[in-house]
């Protein structure tokens, strides 16, 4: 387990790029956190450390936002509006985790009993507007 506190959005694509640089083909990263956490923004850094030149936007709007320029392909998912097993499956998720590459998933907790057992877990904790707490599991372990 690691624990950062980030004290801004810029902090926290560094703590992101960091796991980027480290992190090998087939991992599912997991956010657990709520509305402008920075999971986005982490996402982002996590994007930069694969070395992917693409823009990082949220996937709100479009549950997946694939970035194929790095040196493992980068699939962002949108969990939030995931209710159900045919929801999840609707998404592609499997087909993704069968390819390879990184899954970087936000509102996890809606799909906490599809996750792989080698999931990596990043935990966003809110201690004031501009400060968090992250806390990421499962590296290595």
């Amino acid at each position: 387990m690691e624990q950062f506190i980030s004290k801004s959005p810029e902090e926290t694509q560094k703590i992101g790029m960091s796991l980027g640089e480290k992190i090998q083909d087939g991992v599912v990263i997991a956010f657990k956190g709520g509305l402008g956490m920075g999971k986005t923004c982490f996402t982002r850094g996590l994007a930069v450390g694969l070395g992917c030149s693409d823009t990082v936007t949220s996937p709100t709007f479009a549950l997946i936002n694939e970035y194929l320029s790095g040196r493992l392909p980068l699939y962002h998912f949108d969990m939030y509006r995931i209710s159900g097993w045919e929801d999840l499956y609707s998404t592609g998720f499997f087909d993704y985790i069968a390819e390879g590459g990184v899954l970087a998933c936000e509102w996890s907790e809606n799909i906490e009993n599809a996750l792989p057992e080698n999931t990596i877990f990043v935990e966003f904790e809110r201690i004031d507007d501009t400060t968090r707490k992250i806390t990421i599991t499962n590296i290595g372990e």
